[in-house]
């Protein structure tokens, strides 16, 4: 157990730096839009996902798996806070988040070692699977949403959804373009969360969170190992030097 909270403080280190401005940056607009408002139980577990969901996008941003705890903890927080919205999908978004990305990623050995090695580019072949994907999704879960329940913005609710979905899977097969996808998914919440807000059924965090979101997946095209190969040479090297220490403890 010892080992695992060591390998999961070191999975917090050695991330470009940006991506620790943005974090402290996030923090702070979280913190006070917690103190200008009124406080209950629902804006305080707000903050908590948004913090959270914060530092797990940009784990995945770093290319280090300790995203996957913060993906569960942040995840069990949004979902009561969409149930509060009556946004039904980003309900199943973050279930979906936790089957597809979090969970495989807290399972596989493979995954949480030196990932930044095993970094994949889309073929021809691929795109066309996930576009389609991404839109049989929409399309699918817009009508059930419709008219299954009384969600206000299903089709809104469905975009982010499908979207979202399809970034996940994309990202535990470790394909880089995710940030394509992830960057479609940071507007179609920012819209989802704004008009939430603007009808009185979520709290201004969560847009500033999607925000924040939409910030770090920009930023993933400049200095992250995804993308960024010197950045990813440099990750390679540190894992192989952390691998090589905790080998010797052993």
């Amino acid at each position: 157990m010892t080992h695992y909270l060591q390998f999961l403080s070191h999975q917090l280190k050695g991330w470009p730096q940006q991506n620790y401005y943005l974090f402290f940056f996030s923090l702070g607009c979280q913190v006070m839009t917690l103190v200008n408002a009124p406080i209950t139980w629902l804006t305080c577990l707000t903050f908590v996902g948004t913090t959270l969901g914060v530092l797990c996008v940009l784990a995945i941003n770093a290319a280090k798996s300790v995203n996957g705890w913060l993906g569960v903890i942040s995840a069990i927080c949004f979902v009561v806070t969409g149930l509060a919205a009556k946004n039904y999908l980003s309900i199943f978004e973050q279930i979906a988040y936790v089957i597809t990305l979090d969970i495989p990623v807290l399972l596989s050995a493979s995954w949480n070692v030196n990932m930044a090695a095993k970094i994949r580019r889309f073929t021809g072949r691929s795109w066309v699977i996930a576009v389609s994907a991404t839109l049989i999704i929409y399309l699918v879960s817009g009508w059930a949403i419709g008219t299954f329940t009384d969600d206000p913005r299903p089709w809104v609710d469905a975009i982010s959804f499908a979207i979202s979905l399809t970034a996940g899977v994309i990202c535990f097969l470790r394909f880089n373009n995710q940030y394509v996808w992830w960057i479609a998914s940071g507007l179609a919440q920012i819209v989802l969360w704004f008009i939430s807000f603007r009808q009185g059924s979520a709290t201004l965090a969560m847009f500033i969170n999607s925000s924040i979101y939409l910030m770090n997946d920009v930023l993933a095209f400049t200095i992250s190992p995804w993308y960024n190969a010197k950045e990813r040479q440099r990750l390679i090297k540190q894992e192989a030097i952390y691998a090589t220490e905790v080998a010797h403890v052993h």
